[in-house]
């Protein structure tokens, strides 16, 4: 009895793991939000944050958690932005320092508009976490396009990430 007791929950925790680490999020297609949101991280996120709003498809973009030493000039050059969508449509976010801190920035900047649905763009393996926390913060009526952004992450990133995953999860049911 205290066999099934032990391996029930180890079952259940190894099997969510092979789900979390086999069925990573995927990129959506592209379509019209009135903003799109980038938490700084691994690669991709801001170049697809960028072509997004290059191609039409949102009024805006914030890119939240942002160093606070980078200066707007340093990121227009890194990314090769034109001053016109730097000074309309790309907020740099200094406020955040982790994944629920962009999603209080996230909610603070779009309280500030009048938007009701956005693009998150994040790693594939970063994005359910990313999404939950942003949900969250943000009020019922705003709708979350999920835009994953391939990558190939190592068995520890997916490690450590499906434990964050599960600890924000039993927080929010918690709480």
């Amino acid at each position: 009895m205290l066999r099934r007791i032990v391996a029930a929950p180890l079952i259940l925790w190894v099997l969510g793991f092979v789900w979390f680490a086999v069925a990573l999020p995927q990129p959506a297609p592209i379509s019209e939000t009135d903003a799109v949101v980038v938490p700084t991280g691994s690669g991709g996120r801001i170049q697809r944050g960028l072509e997004v709003l290059k191609q039409g498809a949102a009024r805006q973009m914030l890119v939240t958690g942002v160093d606070t030493t980078v200066q707007p000039g340093e990121f227009q050059a890194e990314f090769d932005v034109p001053q016109a969508t730097m000074d309309c449509c790309v907020t740099l976010g200094f406020a955040a320092l982790d994944t629920r801190g962009n999603a209080r920035e996230t909610a603070q900047w779009l309280a500030q508009r009048d938007y009701t649905s956005l693009r998150l763009v994040t790693a594939d393996w970063h994005m359910r976490r990313a999404a939950l926390e942003l949900e969250d913060q943000l009020p019922d009526n705003v709708t979350i396009l999920r835009d994953a952004v391939h990558s190939e992450p190592s068995f520890g990133t997916l490690f450590k990430e499906y434990h964050k995953l599960i600890a924000v999860w039993t927080l929010q049911l918690l709480g």
